[in-house]
């Protein structure tokens, strides 16, 4: 998996796969998912990332 955050324009890329993309679907207005052929999710992208909360990603591990 790959992450990418482009500050300028608050876009967060997540690429899980480098299979090529055959379909996207907009699932609201920021919020973009590209699919493989074989149904597995290739890449998300989040317009407003930062202002919608989805960035800067935070991990919390039990202690």
């Amino acid at each position: 998996m790959r992450t990418v955050y482009d500050s300028d324009d608050d876009i967060l890329t997540m690429h899980l796969s480098d299979k090529p993309i055959v379909k996207e679907v907009s699932q609201d207005w920021n919020t973009h998912v590209s699919y493989a052929e074989d149904g597995s999710i290739v890449e998300i992208v989040i317009l407003e990332a930062k202002k919608s909360g989805a960035w800067p990603l935070v991990t919390t591990h039990a202690a």
